[in-house]
């Protein structure tokens, strides 16, 4: 592990660690107001289950509200999150489902195991150089044919958080170019099948900007 990974993990680990709580009961409702967010996790969903090749990881779940909401969509579907208290919360949320803790940059899953992986707003704040090994990481775990679906924060630009969600905090939180983003996927190996940027809504506004969403896929015979 590279210093900036751990320093990474470390500070969102323990960022995540403190709002827990607050930040599930925020943003259990979220996908209820947003119709272009749902109608890309229906495509995923319908994607993964036309394949048919395996479970689906949701990786950096938080209280679990996507791995829910994929579950009832009729998709298999598991979360990966850095935080203990994260995985607490959402077990406890929605006891019925599988939460595990782990790293989007060392995943402990076999090799081809997995029919899509989600990534939900989970990259942004993973230090751009840690990009391709999180990439790289879905790539190796996802069977060949399975789906990767990618929300994230477009723009280029670092901002860093000491407070948020009601909670003192300190937490580094990147906007990304979509073309960047789409180049190291494409590295890794990624074949895109859809690319959505959308103007933010009035719950966004004005500080969180365009919002991206990429439906890639892992050629058959990878």
């Amino acid at each position: 592990m590279t210093e900036t990974e751990a320093t990474y993990l470390h500070a969102t680990r323990t960022a995540y660690e403190i709002v827990a709580v607050d930040y599930e009961r925020l943003l259990r409702d979220e996908l209820n107001a947003k119709p272009l967010n749902r109608a890309m996790l229906t495509a995923f969903s319908d994607f993964v289950q036309a394949q048919g090749t395996g479970p689906v990881a949701d990786l950096g779940c938080g209280p679990g509200h996507i791995t829910a909401h994929l579950h009832s969509l009729g998709v298999d579907a598991f979360g990966i999150d850095l935080s203990p208290e994260m995985i607490a919360v959402a077990r406890r949320t929605h006891p019925g489902l599988r939460f595990e803790e782990g790293s989007m940059t060392g995943l402990d899953l076999k090799d081809g195991s997995l029919g899509g992986v989600i990534a939900w707003y989970s990259t942004v704040h993973t230090p751009p150089e840690l990009l391709p090994t999180v990439f790289a990481e879905c790539h190796r775990v996802l069977a060949p044919g399975g789906h990767l679906l990618l929300a994230f924060k477009a723009g280029d630009r670092l901002r860093h958080l000491d407070q948020a969600y009601g909670h003192e905090l300190s937490l580094d939180v990147y906007w990304m170019s979509p073309d960047h983003v789409a180049g190291l996927m494409g590295e890794a190996g990624f074949g895109m099948t859809a690319r959505m940027v959308r103007e933010p809504d009035e719950s966004e506004k004005p500080r969180q900007g365009r919002q991206a969403f990429f439906l890639a896929r892992k050629p058959e015979g990878s």
